[in-house]
């Protein structure tokens, strides 16, 4: 019987906004926001913070929350999930962003789901839909193009795939594009395999790690969702964030 562990990979620095994991205006700690919406997630067996400061130690586990500290050294979230579950009898582990406060507890369920309906799936990710020019054509947002099985072909922060007319669409056409959710669910020992390698040069040129599983080979099942969590990159997200907290009555 599979164990299923989300690990939140959770660091104290931040170039644009310092702290970010224990930012309170809630009365909760942000890190807290994420943790108590992935143990909402029907298929998940078990939580784990994953961070290399004390204060974010310290601040998991004041609210009852499980965390294991681990190297200041690693190059990546990914890398750092691993190590915190080197010990963790888990099958599966979904590497859940720790600056995703409304993420949704389907949206967990579902990349675990896909790994179940995709044994030669090594690892999943989810996608929304989108034909907004102004989200295809900003290289922040990740785009991604799937076979005809629903299995990933190339990431992007270029707006894949192009029209010889773009910015334009082809006549009568209205391409729907996939926008990347950076959600991840790995099978156990690809998750170790994963991040024993080192980075490929489409991940390094493109500053996206999920192509070092695409050069290597490897199968990425893409799941299409209809919500995108917005992630806290500054304090005006932040800001933002707490308002539609307030506007919800604090839920």
């Amino acid at each position: 019987m599979s164990h299923v562990a989300v690990v939140i990979p959770a660091r104290y620095a931040s170039v644009r906004l310092p702290g970010k994991p224990l930012l309170n205006e809630t009365g909760k700690y942000l890190i807290q926001h994420v943790y108590e919406r992935a143990e909402q997630a029907t298929r998940v067996d078990s939580v784990l913070v994953a961070t290399d400061d004390e204060r974010v130690r310290d601040a998991v586990e004041s609210f009852g929350g499980k965390v294991v500290m681990t190297s200041d050294r690693h190059r990546s979230g990914t890398d750092r999930v691993a190590e915190a579950v080197q010990t963790l009898p888990a099958n599966v582990i979904v590497n859940v962003q720790g600056d995703e406060p409304e993420i949704e507890p389907a949206a967990i369920d579902m990349a675990v789901g896909l790994l179940d309906r995709h044994p030669e799936a090594d690892m999943s990710t989810l996608a929304v839909p989108t034909d907004d020019p102004d989200t295809i054509g900003d290289p922040n947002v990740v785009k991604v193009v799937v076979d005809g099985a629903g299995f990933a072909l190339y990431f992007s922060r270029a707006p894949i795939p192009a029209s010889k007319s773009y910015p334009g669409f082809p006549e009568g056409e209205r391409h729907v594009y996939l926008t990347h959710v950076g959600l991840y669910a790995f099978r156990r020992d690809f998750l170790f395999r994963f991040a024993s390698l080192g980075p490929s040069p489409l991940e390094k040129y493109e500053s996206l790690e999920q192509l070092r599983a695409l050069e290597c080979g490897h199968k990425i099942a893409v799941g299409v969702c209809n919500h995108h969590a917005l992630g806290i990159d500054t304090p005006e997200d932040y800001a933002a964030f707490v308002a539609r907290w307030r506007e919800r009555g604090g839920h």
